[in-house]
């Protein structure tokens, strides 16, 4: 199943923020610097972006595990350099192998993370390296830095603050998200991990090991759509022998009689977890989607990309040069959608007509949008195509964009996609089970291999589940001890 890139890129956006450029003391190292928002200001940012995030990824629906993950944010929080913040700590429900801050004390950890640890000991230590970045204010330094520009950029062209709006919560508000730490950011929030793991009587060694999955993994590579501490800089291998030193160094000073590792207890709790893309929410097979829970699909342009949230649905070519859109509308007939459409984002309609899509009563609408690049002063437009299709109570909307001197070389391409919505009756794309990580315990002693094939796993997935399982296949595999598996 092909993997899906987010392909919304940096904005940085200053309407929502009144502040005055002042000195703060860095509350972990105690320095001054330059600041451009108070703490105040900070954890309301992060209070705004909190349902965007959510709308953007989704949260996963376990409350036992959102509680126990909350539960670990709030005891690190009380021991870290800012013990006043209220932290908050959310699972999101995307299969990217990832974890991210944003200011004011808000963490989230992809399913695809949750996955891929072993044990209790690595989730603190990647915890603790996202509250490293919160408690050392890195975005509100990086964003300081970049003095908050104004441009929303999409693929390789210029829209104005107003076409992002058509992207949803996904495109909304999540600019900072994007900001890329420094070296020395990504050094000082490993060495915070390693701190707050130990001073929770965690051994910190055990995020040492899960770099050595990262580098496995290669995820300077990996696709996925936010920051991350899994970043080419520093390099992993340097950042594993850091740790190794850092948790030494804190151990050696707390010297507790002992370290939490509790494999069996994490493994268990996300026994039954989902891996990889889960299907209700849309999957792409052969250059088309399809929704099963809202019964409909349709087809794609070969060698465009796509990438799928809980608000909408984004596809680009590679060249970046056009965006397809597919939403929701809120309206509750086609005639309303078109006019709040038109007004909402300033299109300036151009053409209107009434059509037929597979049966579904449709308006196709082609408007223009006046565009400012705010860094030279020019204008230019862009064109739009777009469909409004009636299906059931519900109206789905495509928008097709590109600048006007491209825009006739994309537009027939969108268009026939747009044509190819319909609805989705074939139960065996209705009916795709999801793939689930089940733990279970190795019968007998042999290698990671042969537990592998006794529980029937494929020979294609042997490498994936080694990863998986922070294990080489030739490995010896204690009789007793939980493994993870994927299965349906």
């Amino acid at each position: 199943m092909k993997k899906r890139r987010t392909l919304i890129y940096a904005a940085l956006i200053t309407a929502a923020l009144v502040t005055v450029i002042s000195c703060a003391v860095n509350p972990v190292t105690g320095r001054k610097q330059i600041m451009l928002m108070s703490e105040a200001q900070e954890v309301q940012l992060g209070l705004s972006y909190d349902p965007q995030v959510l709308a953007s990824f989704g949260e996963y629906n376990s409350p036992a595990l959102q509680s126990w993950v909350q539960a670990k944010g709030t005891e690190m929080g009380k021991l870290s350099h800012r013990p006043n913040l209220e932290y908050h700590v959310k699972v999101v429900d995307s299969p990217v192998v990832n974890a991210f801050a944003v200011p004011g004390g808000y963490i989230y950890l992809t399913r695809g993370i949750m996955a891929n640890l072993n044990n209790e000991a690595e989730f603190i230590g990647v915890l603790g390296h996202e509250m490293g970045h919160i408690a050392a204010r890195h975005s509100v330094s990086q964003q300081t830095k970049q003095q908050l520009g104004t441009l929303l950029l999409i693929g390789g062209m210029i829209a104005s603050p107003k076409f992002a709006n058509y992207a949803e919560q996904a495109m909304q508000g999540l600019e900072l998200l994007f900001l890329s730490f420094s070296r020395e950011d990504e050094r000082e929030a490993d060495a915070l991990g390693s701190e707050y793991a130990t001073k929770m009587a965690y051994d910190g060694t055990r995020m040492a090991d899960f770099y050595k999955v990262l580098i496995r993994m290669n995820l300077a590579q990996s696709e996925g759509g936010v920051p991350t501490f899994l970043s080419t800089h520093p390099d992993p291998g340097d950042r594993y022998n850091a740790v190794l030193r850092n948790t030494k160094a804190w151990q050696d000073s707390l010297k507790l009689p002992s370290y939490k590792v509790n494999a069996d207890s994490y493994l268990q709790m996300i026994d039954g977890m989902i891996y990889g893309e889960d299907p209700k929410q849309g999957y792409t097979m052969d250059n088309t989607f399809y929704h099963p829970e809202l019964r409909f699909k349709f087809s794609y342009p070969l060698g465009w990309q796509l990438t799928n949230a809980p608000t909408q649905v984004t596809v680009q070519p590679s060249d970046g040069k056009a965006l397809m859109l597919f939403t929701l509308s809120g309206q509750k007939t086609l005639q309303s959608a078109v006019d709040t459409t038109m007004a909402m984002y300033g299109l300036q309609l151009q053409r209107s007509e009434k059509k037929t899509v597979n049966g579904l009563q449709a308006i196709a609408t082609l408007s223009k949008q006046q565009v400012q690049d705010q860094s030279t002063g020019t204008t230019g437009a862009n064109a739009v195509i777009s469909y409004f299709v009636q299906y059931g109570s519900m109206i789905y909307v495509f928008h097709g964009v590109s600048t006007e001197a491209d825009f006739a070389g994309y537009a027939p391409t969108m268009e026939a996609s747009m044509k190819t919505f319909a609805q989705l009756t074939d139960q065996s794309r209705i009916n795709v089970k999801p793939k689930r990580v089940f733990v279970r315990k190795a019968p007998k002693t042999g290698t990671l291999a042969s537990t592998l094939s006794y529980f029937n796993m494929p020979q294609a997935m042997m490498e994936e589940l080694s990863l998986l399982n922070n294990m080489e296949l030739n490995e010896t595999v204690p009789a007793g001890k939980y493994i993870k598996i994927v299965s349906e």
